[in-house]
Parts: structure tokens; sequence; C-alpha cells
């Protein structure tokens, strides 16, 4: 086999031809005919013993040519990578394959994606500022309020309504006097003050009255829907029913309550060291970003697009499973976000290209540190990532394949090299 050309395409795409010479792709039709013959019932022959030219006589002088050039395309593969020195990020893709009928070889045209060089900058000795942590009391109240209110007990009432109520309404919504699409709903729930509808609507039903009705002039903002975006609107509404929530006492009770500590104070404590703990990690995250910033910033490397494409969508199933845990729907998201499937895709772009340049920068650093991932330390991961998760091993390698794993051991210690030569400035 030879490599006869090689065209790169940018994006890390290149498009090359291998030549599979007569002798090469003639073994490969004699391989495919003793894999098969003896499958073939010839006439005037015992099943598995005519000879292939007699086969191919019968059948054709290309009976076996589309199975052969099939047995070939991995040995083909194989020959363009280590002929054209790239390495494949991937399988390649088949264009084309031509055989020859002059001399009975064959070309097959391939389209590959392959692992950029990367021209790394500075990595160790960097400088980067450290964020100071510190938890001021209103902190721990926001999150003790917090805490209160998840624990309110939701009871009937008849006072007007407040802010934090929940409501049970029906609305009709009318533009120029006529309905439009989801402008009705009857028993809707909804807790005023939480942003749920367009602004200034849960604004006007505060001192509503149950069974009071309510006529609400607003517009719909600019960046609305695009068929209501800037138009006005009148909601008649029904208040049916309201409920307020009764916040716990704070005292020692409620921490007993919602904790494991006996005393409020040793809860806001545990909660301080809580959120210490959280802001901490944070501010060394952001340490650790600051610094990787520095080195992406002085590597040059072109960004492979298949790789690119695959962080996003890596990306685009996060927000999917995010929006899954909160009880909606792709489409529910996108009317919330008023996003199209392709806008929310491409609104992942720059945070994909970031997190690709990051893989292969941190691979650079690995290959110059000579870091290697063992047996032993692949599976060690396995179990602390089960662990965590609480998976079964054997399952969760079903799912996180041994190369993912290994590289992401990899990167982790690319990082830590960056890391233990910096300093905070």
């Amino acid at each position: 086999m030879n490599l006869k050309n090689c065209e790169m395409k940018g994006g890390c795409v290149a498009e090359m031809t291998v030549a599979v010479s007569p002798e090469e792709f003639d073994a490969a039709i004699g391989k495919v005919y003793a894999k098969n013959r003896s499958q073939m019932a010839i006439p005037g022959f015992r099943k598995g013993k005519a000879p292939r030219s007699i086969v191919e006589k019968l059948y054709g002088a290309s009976v076996f040519h589309n199975d052969a050039l099939e047995m070939l395309l991995p040995d083909v593969a194989i020959c363009a990578e280590e002929k054209s020195g790239l390495r494949f990020i991937d399988t390649p893709r088949l264009k084309a394959i031509n055989t020859k009928d002059s001399d009975g070889g064959a070309d097959f045209t391939l389209s590959v994606s392959y692992f950029p060089e990367v021209a790394l900058g500075q990595y160790k000795g960097l400088t980067a500022p450290m964020p100071e942590v510190e938890i001021p009391s209103s902190m721990v109240d926001a999150e003790v309020e917090t805490i209160r209110v998840r624990n309110a007990r939701i009871e009937k009432t008849d006072c007007p309504v407040k802010d934090g109520d929940i409501v049970l309404v029906d609305i009709e919504g009318l533009i120029d006097g006529e309905p439009f699409e989801g402008s009705h709903a009857d028993n809707f729930e909804l807790t005023v003050g939480s942003g749920r509808l367009i602004p200034g609507f849960e604004e006007k039903l505060l001192g509503m009255a149950t069974g009071q009705e309510r006529v609400i002039d607003l517009v719909f903002p600019e960046d609305y829907k695009e068929e209501l975006a800037g138009k006005p609107v009148v909601f008649k509404v029904r208040l049916r029913e309201a409920k307020e929530k009764i916040l716990p006492d704070l005292d020692d009770e409620f921490a007993k309550d919602v904790s494991e500590f006996d005393t409020l104070d040793e809860y806001r404590d545990a909660i301080k060291d809580r959120l210490q703990k959280a802001q901490q990690e944070e501010a060394e995250a952001a340490f650790v970003n600051a610094l990787l910033d520095q080195v992406m910033d002085s590597t040059d490397v072109e960004l492979p697009g298949v790789l690119v494409e695959e962080q996003m969508d890596g990306a685009v199933n996060n927000i999917l499973r995010q929006v899954s845990a909160h009880g909606m729907n792709l489409d529910d998201y996108l009317n919330a976000t008023n996003l199209t499937p392709e806008q929310l895709r491409e609104n992942t772009r720059a945070d994909s290209e970031r997190q690709t340049k990051a893989i292969l920068v941190l691979g650079k650093i690995a290959e110059l540190e000579c870091i290697e991932v063992s047996e032993e330390d692949i599976e060690d991961e396995y179990a602390k990532t089960a662990g965590i998760h609480g998976m079964e091993i054997e399952k969760l390698k079903e799912s996180l394949s041994k190369e993912r794993v290994s590289l992401e051991i990899q990167l982790r210690r690319a990082t830590k090299i960056v890391l233990d030569s910096a300093q905070t400035q």
C-alpha cells in the first residue's frame, strides 16, 4: 500500500488517497474466497470445493470485490496514519473507492480528523491572583432563611395576596381583544414573586382577595417570543385560592428539626464551615483556571472541529439533564429562553472551544512530562468514581471507557504540574 496524496482541509481534517496494489487486492480477494467457499454449492463440485476461478466465472469476476475492499479498509487506515505522520482522532471516514480495471488495484479516498501540533507556551513558574474567602454573617443568614422557607407550613388564607403566597388563578389573555395561543389557563398555580411569568404580572396580583377578579394591562418584553414581543396584552385574572407559608421560629428546636445539631448556634457554625469550604474550592478553581488561561494564551494550536463538536454535544446533554432534573423538557426550556435548538447548541461553542484547547494543552504537558497511567491507576479511579456515584464498578465500566479514564487522570496530573510550580500574586 502507498499513500498517494494528503490534502489538508482545515479544522484538523485531511483528505488522503491510499493506493492498494493489484497483488494486495488479489490477496484480499483470496482471503474472502477462502472464508466463504464452505458455504458455496456449485454444480459439479462438492460443497466448498469449487475453485475460485470457477466461482468468479459463474458469478462474475467482481463477486468478491466488495467484501475484499471492506477487508482491506482497516489496513488502508493504518497505512494512511503511518505514512502521513498524523495521529488520527477517530476512525477515518471512507469517501470513495476507485477500482482499477486495467491493473486490478484500488484507490481508497479517506477523510480523517487528526490531532494538531501544539506549540506550547510557558506552563511553569506562572503567577495568578488567589481570591480571598470570607463568609459574612449575612450569607449565613440567607442560607438559614432558605432552609427556613423550605420547611415552612403551607396553609390556606383569606388575607390579601402578599409576596411569597401560593395562588391558584384563572387567566385569560387578550391581544387586540382576541385570545392567542397559550393565553388561557384554569387553576394555574403560581408562587407570587417567583418571576415565572412576564414582568409586572405577579406584582399586579398583590392585594387580591379570594374570588376577586382583576384586569391587568401589560406589554410583552421585546426579547419575548417573536410573535408576541413588544405587544400590549390584557390579562383577565380571577383568584380562586391563596395559600401562605408559615415560617418556623428560628430557635434551637428549628436546628434540631432540620439538622443533627442541638442548638441554632452550632447549626449556623456548620453552615458557615460548609460555605467556607465551598468558596475555598471555588477560589482554588478560579486560580487554576487563571493559570491555564495564561498557558492557553501563549500556546498556538489549531482546534480539531470534531473535538469541538464532541464538547458541544456534552454541553448540550448537560443542559438537558439539568432541565430534566427541574421537571422540564427541551421544548419548555427553549420556549422559556426564547432559543432554537441550533442557537442553544451554538451558545456552547465558545466554552467548548476553550475546553478543547485546554485538553490539547494539558495533553502536550503530559507528553513532555512523560506522565504515564497504569492499569492500577485506572482501576483505582473506577473504584473512586463508582463510590462517589453509588454505582457498581462493572456498570460504570460499561459507560466509561478505560481510554477516557486514562485521559482524565493524565489531564489532572498535568494540571497539578502547572499548579505546583505556580505562585499567588
